[in-house]
Order: C-alpha cells, then structure tokens, then sequence
C-alpha cells in the first residue's frame, strides 16, 4: 500500500500543469533529435542539462524534462531505421533488419505505428518493473557500506566489457580514460593537484557538462561534417498509417518476451538498450526458426527490438535511482545532472526525496502515453525532417552546445576545454572506441575513490574489508564471471573457425 501511495503521489507531481508541459515538450525535442540519424539520446539530455539548470527548473521538472528526452530519442531513432534504412543510433541496428525490408514492400507507415506501440508496451511493462522492484531495491540497498558499494562500482566497470560484444578491450580502456579524468583536480584529502599541469582552471577538475558535450556534441560535429548528405533516399510513409488488431495480436506474446528481457538487461549496469535488442531480435529469430521471415519484413523481427528498447530504457533508470549506479550512457549524464542540484541518487534518494523519485516514475507512464499518441499521427511530420541537411544542422548543434558550455561557468576556457575534448572524442571514435565507457568511467571514478578509502579508513587500511562481507563477496563473484565472458567468446569463436577449417 505504500509504493501505491507514493506512485499516487507521484502523479500529483507529474500530472501538475507545468510539469505536463514540460513533459510534453521533452517529448517533442527528444523525438526530433532521436530521429536524425547520429543524433541519439546522449546528445538530447546532454544539450539540455545546461539550459534547464540556466532556466531554473526546480530539480523533479529538469528530470521529468531529461526523461522524457531520453524516451523520446529512442522513439525517434527508429524512424530514420525504417524509411532510411540509417540506424538513428546504435541500438536501432536490430530494427534496420526488419524496418526497413517492411518499408519498401509499402508498409512503412504499418511499421512506423508498429515500433512506436512496441515501444510502448516494452517501457509500460519496465515502467511498472520499476514501480514493484525499485524500492525492494533500494531497500536492500541500504544495507550497503562503502566496501560494498565500491565493489559494486567496480562491478559496473567490468560488465562494460563482459557485455562488449566484440570489442570488450576497446571499451575497457575508453573506462580507463573515463576514470583517469575523473582523477583531475585537487585531491579532496591532502589538497594535491593532480594532473592539472599548473592550471587553476583545471583546479574542480573537469566539469561533467565541458566533458559530455565536447565527447558527443562536438565529436558529432565532425563527423557531420564528413557528410555532404545522408547517401539513402527515405521510403515516404504512404497507404495505412496503422496497425491493425491481427498484426497487433500476432507479436502481443513478442511484446511481452522481449518487455521483460528488455527490462532485466536494462538493470544490469553497463548493458544499455544496445545490447537489449540485439539479444531480444536474435532470441526471437532462434525461436521462429524455418517459421520466421527474419531480416526480409518479419513483423516480429521490428517488435522484439523495439520492444526490448522501450523496455530498458526505462529499467536503466532502476540501478541509477537505487544504487546510484549509471545503467547506460544516458543515465549517467542524468546523474550528472542531480549533482548539479546537490543530489546524490541512492538507496536514500527515496525516503529523503520521495517526490523527486515517484514524480520521475509517474512521468515516465505519461510521457510514453505522450509520445505513442504523438508519434503515430505525426509520422508524415517526422519524415520530412530527415530532410534537415547537415550544412543546416551542424551550425545550430554547435551554437547549442557552445551557449550550454558557457552557461555553466562563464568561462572561455571551458568551451577550449571541450573543443579539445571533442576532438579527442572524434578521434576515439574513427579508431572504433566506444564513448560511453568514457562517461560512466568518469561518473564512477570518484564515487569509487571515496567509497574505498572510507572502507580503508573504516578498517585502518586493511585490504580485507574490500570482501569481507557476503555481498561483497557476491559481487566479486559476479565479476569473476564478467571478465571470463569475453575469453568465454574468443574461445567459441577459436573454436569455431577451427572446425570450419577441419570441415573445409
């Protein structure tokens, strides 16, 4: 009866006139910067962090804000997937394979209508995840001390790589990085600079917002500037719009599948929408088997990603309440938002702010009524936006970006600062490094460095309280098998190839 309480409470907040609006307009922007393909929901929050903190939204209205961004980006980035057959972002691949096929054989308004309902579906049933779980959770959570909590983090570190798909060291070291910047600035204990190269301006270290604009923002930029067009002509969104009961009801057992996959893989820290569809589309493919039309316009093949999308979006949002603990990339830059309104997300989170939490959950039901509202009566809208040309978008982006910066701190050092590290990004991302792990790297570095040395100071700098505990132990564990996953796969694929060649 509590949780219900709290969530009718919630929806006192999310259903106030100001905080609807809010929503609604988080939605619109969110869908707009989904659907423009390299454009995903990082950037979206990112641009917008400095505006609602310059604005002086009080802090539920900026979450409620980046939220429904974040939802609305994902809405978006399936349609330049289907008409363009060009993934918005990286987890939008999986719906290329069926989006588009379904498309050219005319039903691109059919499958548009029909990612956006799964899309629904998938963050209704994570939505209502979160409602059962996250303060089962965050109650659990409170029984971790700083021992506990830093073996967590460096949990989260290593399921970045054990969950890398084919490049686990390539993200291990973009952690690396992450963590090494975190490090910049004067050591809060013994008042040491620490690789600030003598500059007072790099004092506080690196600031989150200079640091998630430069990487995604300004890296961005360059690569659009690569581009003198898209190089695909968008399938126009013509004949039905809709969906109807026989197609709904033929991926409804699809939608609930990959709801709850999409869900768990989106608590795990680390695993991200990505890896949720990839596996939610592939599940569904074995499952068909000779029955499927997988990759030429199978109905399922567009809902199981988009449905696992919805779904861990939403579920990302549950480690980054409960444990403070980023479940994606865009969920650590919601963090850094908190921290810029003096909040630390955490177990404590809910009993000391309670409309904060049970708001953001509460928008989370209405903005993706929003946005499943919005989305399939404006397809033919959205479409011609893909027609926005990069001499046209790469300008806005960098005045955005560069007035965002600024707002912060005043400072022109910060807009070199992020230059420099826009730059660095791009060039991490032409060598295949993700950026990502950079992020969460950078969020959890200090978090780590301060939970274990008040576990040291708790234990007068003995190194066994780090697994003297059975949840530290668990987690230790837990990460054991975390860095055996990526030798787990280079030995199957070893194997693999040999047996190709014996065969051959």
């Amino acid at each position: 009866m509590d949780t219900l309480s709290y969530l009718g409470q919630g929806f006192g907040v999310a259903l106030s006139p100001y905080n609807l609006v809010t929503a609604l307009t988080g939605t619109l922007i969110g869908t707009v910067v989904g659907l423009l393909p390299g454009l995903g929901p990082i950037n979206g929050v990112a641009l917008l962090i400095p505006i609602a903190f310059a604005l002086g939204l009080p802090p539920e209205s900026a979450l409620i804000l980046l939220a429904a961004v974040y939802l609305g980006c994902e809405y978006g980035g399936r349609i330049s997937s289907i008409l363009l057959n060009i993934p918005g972002e990286a987890s939008t691949v999986m719906t290329t394979l069926d989006g588009y096929p379904l498309a050219r054989q005319g039903l691109a308004g059919v499958a548009l209508s029909l990612s956006a309902w799964s899309s629904f579906i998938g963050a209704l049933i994570a939505t209502c995840g979160m409602v059962l779980f996250a303060p089962l959770l965050a109650k659990w959570a409170i029984a971790f001390g700083p021992a506990e909590y830093f073996v967590l983090m460096v949990f989260a570190i290593v399921a970045l790589g054990g969950m890398a798909g084919d490049k686990p060291l390539k993200t291990f070291i973009a952690a690396l990085i992450g963590l090494f910047l975190s490090a910049v600035g004067i050591d809060a204990n013994s008042g040491v600079y620490r690789f600030t190269g003598d500059n007072v301006h790099l004092a506080d270290g690196i600031q989150f917002v200079v640091l998630v604009l430069g990487l995604f923002s300004i890296s961005e930029i360059l690569l659009l500037l690569e581009k003198t067009h898209h190089g695909h002509a968008a399938v126009k969104a013509t004949g039905r719009m809709l969906f109807n009961m026989k197609e709904a009801a033929s991926v409804f057992v699809v939608n609930i599948r990959c709801g709850l996959l999409g869900f768990f893989m989106g608590v795990l820290p680390g695993a991200g929408a990505t890896l949720a569809s990839a596996v939610a589309y592939m599940t569904e493919k074995r499952m068909a088997g000779d029955k499927g039309n997988f990759g030429k316009g199978d109905m399922r093949g567009l809902a199981a990603p988009e449905t696992a999308i919805g779904a861990s979006c939403c579920g990302a949002l549950v480690p980054m309440l409960t444990l403070g603990v980023p479940g994606s990339g865009t969920t650590a830059v919601m963090i850094g938002a908190l921290t810029l309104y003096n909040i630390t997300p955490g177990p404590l989170l809910f009993q000391q702010q309670p409309d904060l939490v049970w708001g953001l959950i509460a928008s989370l039901f209405v903005a993706n009524i929003m946005l499943v509202i919005l989305n399939i009566p404006m397809i033919r809208i959205f479409t011609r936006i893909l027609a926005v040309p990069n001499w046209a978008l790469v300008p806005v982006i960098a005045i955005i970006t560069a007035i965002g910066v600024y707002a912060v701190h005043a400072t022109t050092f910060d807009l070199f600062l992020m230059v420099g590290i826009g730059i660095m990004g791009y060039i991490l991302r032409k060598l295949d490094f993700p950026l990502s792990p950079i992020l969460l790297g950078f969020i959890l570095g200090g978090l780590m460095e301060q939970n274990l040395r008040r576990a040291l100071s708790i234990s007068n700098g003995e190194l066994g309280i780090l697994w003297s505990s059975p949840i530290s132990m668990s987690t230790w564990a837990l990460v054991v098998v975390m860095l055996a996953l990526p030798l787990l796969r280079i030995w199957r694929r070893r194997s693999a190839r040999q047996r190709t060649l014996a065969d051959a």
